[in-house]
C-alpha cells in the first residue's frame, strides 16, 4: 500500500506545559480520507503543525509522499493544501486579489479551478475577507487549498460554522478530490457525522497519544456498544471489551466484534455505535 503521509513516533513537548505528543504514529493511504478525532486539547492541531514543520519536534519522522519535509526541502509544501480553524488571510484582500497573490506563490496555481470553486461554493469574489462570514472564509480557504496542485489536504475543522446544506456540498467536494487515487485528506472535525459519511479511516487521539486507528466501516459495522447490569458485567472477560464505563445502574462496554460477543453473551444487549460513542468510551471509560 502506498501512503501519502506517514507519521512515525512523533513526540513534541512545550516548555512550561504538561501537554506533549507522545510517540504519535499513523499513516494515510493514497486515495483515502482519514478522520482525525479527539477532544479539545487532545493534540490534533499540534500534530498538523508538526506535519507542516512549523513547530519544533523532539523526535520522530514525518514523510510526505516518501520524503521528509525539512527547512532544506520547502518545495514539499507545494503538495499540501491546508485549511486551519484560524484563517490568516489579509483582511483587506478580496478573493480575486488573493488569487493574484497565490499565483505568484504557488508553482501550479490553477486560476480557472479557483474561480470555478468559489462560484460553486458561492463565495463573493469582490468582498473583502474581513467582511466575509466565518463560513464563507472557510469555503474560500478550501478553494485556495485545492487550487495549487496539492495532493494532500490537511483540514482542521474545515466544515465548522457551515450550515448542513453547505457542509454537504463541501463533503462532496472532498470526495471528488480523492477520486484521483493520488490525492488524500487528513481531516479533523468535531462534527463526527461528517466523518461517518466520507472517511475511509478514523484515528483517535487523546492526551497526545494515538489510542486507535481503524477502518471507518469496521468501526460502524463490526464494533458495538454492549449494555448490561453489574452482575452481568462480572462474567465478561476483560479481553472481550476495549473500554467500559458505568452510567447509572448500567454498564456500557466498547466491543470490537459485536457478532462474536453476541454469540457468547446472548443475554446482553448490543447496539450499533457511532464515532462519538466510541470516542467517549475510549476517553472517559476505563480500559
Amino acid at each position: 500500500m502506498n501512503y501519502c503521509l506517514e507519521v512515525k513516533n512523533l513526540s513534541t513537548a512545550y516548555a512550561g506545559s504538561h501537554f506533549h505528543l507522545d510517540n504519535v504514529s499513523f499513516s494515510v493511504p493514497q486515495g483515502s480520507i482519514m478522520g482525525f478525532v479527539g477532544e479539545n486539547g487532545a493534540g490534533k492541531t499540534t500534530t498538523f503543525s508538526s506535519i507542516l514543520n512549523t513547530i519544533r519536534r523532539d523526535s520522530g519522522k514525518i514523510e510526505i509522499f516518501g520524503e521528509e519535509m525539512t527547512d532544506e526541502q520547502p518545495d514539499i509544501r507545494n503538495h499540501i493544501g491546508v485549511v486551519f480553524d484560524a484563517i490568516n488571510f489579509p483582511g483587506d484582500l478580496t478573493a480575486d486579489k488573493l488569487a493574484a497573490v497565490f499565483k505568484d506563490i504557488y508553482q501550479k496555481w490553477d486560476d480557472d479551478l479557483f474561480q470555478n470553486l468559489i462560484r460553486r461554493l458561492q463565495v463573493p469574489a469582490h468582498i473583502k475577507v474581513k467582511d466575509l462570514s466565518r463560513g464563507m472564509t472557510m469555503k474560500l480557504a478550501t478553494a485556495v487549498a485545492m487550487s495549487h496542485g496539492a495532493k494532500l489536504l490537511l483540514l482542521d475543522e474545515a466544515t465548522s460554522g457551515l450550515d448542513p446544506v453547505v457542509r454537504e456540498e463541501m463533503l462532496d467536494l472532498f470526495l471528488e478530490f480523492v477520486e484521483d487515487e493520488e490525492h488524500s485528506i487528513l481531516m479533523s472535525s468535531h462534527i463526527t457525522s461528517d466523518l461517518e459519511k466520507i472517511a475511509d479511516y478514523i484515528t483517535f487521539i487523546h492526551n497526545g497519544r494515538i489510542i486507535l486507528t481503524e477502518k471507518k466501516d469496521t468501526l460502524l459495522y463490526k464494533y458495538g456498544i454492549a449494555r448490561c447490569k453489574s452482575e452481568q458485567f462480572q462474567i465478561v472477560d476483560k479481553l472481550e471489551y476495549l473500554a467500559y464505563r458505568k452510567r447509572g445502574l448500567q454498564i456500557e462496554m466498547l466491543i470490537s466484534d459485536k457478532a462474536k460477543f453476541a454469540k457468547k453473551h446472548r443475554e446482553i444487549i448490543i447496539d450499533d455505535i457511532t464515532i462519538d460513542e466510541i470516542m467517549l468510551l475510549l476517553v472517559k471509560g476505563d480500559q
